[in-house]
């Protein structure tokens, strides 16, 4: 413990967008930075505290510095307040990925944190507190375009020579059916090409899911718009699709763009989240107004009339996601947050 200065909690046993963003940044802050986390449903791989170290948090670090807790969710900060209460010497700093005006209790607790992180200059916009954007990035080496027989798509064994993605979870928040409906006025004309969506279906959305399969099956395309379910390595299947569809009708901060094009993959992307900051419109992908499904099928149908286009696009994403959102970039965002804290004593 006298080498932590940083605590990243994860009070939430679900996994979630703030989980993956979790278990994909801390390592990095780790190379140069003493940072540990709490909470449940983390891999083992990273540097936790468990009840032998809680009560560490009442001493602090070697640095003689307080240390940072740095929160994500409601109760995470309910969590901060409560331990600084109880005399730990803790900065508190909160980020925020929530793309609308917050509840008066989240306002409450957020005028009570030392630092501010939005995580898009849209999420900012909808805060009432001085802040720093700090965009989240993508592992670079862990994403990466297609290097081997086994990222090709024909290895996946489906038909076609393309393929067109929309992954995540499989509910009318994500927009599953709109990508369903543009597959089902698109594939028709485009032989070469075959959908695949995967993610989970909650059981409060199996009825959503099923009547998504009778449309494709209705349309005569089951063999064309595949659900693959949740699969193991989602990586793979990135670095096996030709173009990413993500059309959300509402997000927070949204990372499978990202991780598609740091798969060499161009995106068309609804302008949910913090979409429309992260794709270049017209060089490493396109950008329609969020729940409009005749603009979404204007935006893919030039990506599958023309294969070489697309793959162009998609080295144009792989080079600008390379300089403008890496893993390390994040990670130095956020170190320069904390400096700040703690210069301020």
């Amino acid at each position: 413990m006298s080498r932590i200065e940083v605590i990243a909690p994860n009070l939430k046993k679900r996994l979630s967008g703030v989980t993956s963003t979790i278990v994909q940044l801390v390592p990095v802050q780790a190379r140069t930075l003493g940072i540990a986390t709490i909470g449940p449903g983390l891999p083992d791989s990273l540097p936790k505290i468990g009840p032998a170290q809680f009560f560490g948090l009442w001493r602090r670090p070697a640095s003689g510095r307080k240390r940072i807790w740095h929160a994500r969710r409601n109760t995470e900060m309910v969590a901060g307040l409560v331990l600084r209460a109880l005399g730990a010497p803790l900065h508190l700093v909160f980020t925020s990925a929530a793309q609308r005006h917050h509840r008066p209790f989240t306002r409450w607790l957020i005028r009570r944190m030392d630092a501010v992180i939005a995580t898009s200059r849209r999420s900012g916009s909808f805060l009432e507190v001085p802040h720093d954007v700090v965009m989240h990035g993508v592992d670079v080496a862990d994403f990466h375009p297609a290097s081997g027989p086994e990222d090709k798509f024909a290895a996946s064994g489906l038909g076609g020579t393309w393929a067109v993605g929309c992954f995540g979870r499989i509910r009318h928040q994500k927009g599953t059916d709109l990508f369903v409906d543009a597959m089902i006025a698109l594939l028709p004309a485009h032989p070469g090409w075959t959908a695949v969506i995967s993610g989970r279906v909650t059981p409060e959305h199996a009825a959503f899911a099923d009547e998504l399969k009778s449309r494709i099956a209705d349309a005569g395309l089951r063999d064309r718009i595949v659900f693959l379910g949740e699969v193991p390595d989602i990586k793979l299947w990135y670095r096996r699709i030709s173009l990413y569809v993500a059309p959300s009708r509402n997000e927070g901060f949204g990372l499978t763009p990202l991780e598609a094009m740091a798969s060499g993959v161009p995106v068309v992307a609804s302008d949910a989240g913090a979409y429309a900051e992260m794709i270049v419109d017209g060089e490493t992908g396109s950008v329609v107004p969020a729940g409009d499904g005749p603009a979404l099928v204007r935006a893919i149908e030039p990506f599958l009339a023309d294969p070489a286009y697309t793959a162009a696009c998609g080295r144009k994403a792989l080079a600008d996601v390379a300089a403008r959102f890496p893993l390390e970039g994040e990670a130095a965002g956020i170190r320069a947050v904390y400096e700040k804290v703690w210069a301020r004593g």
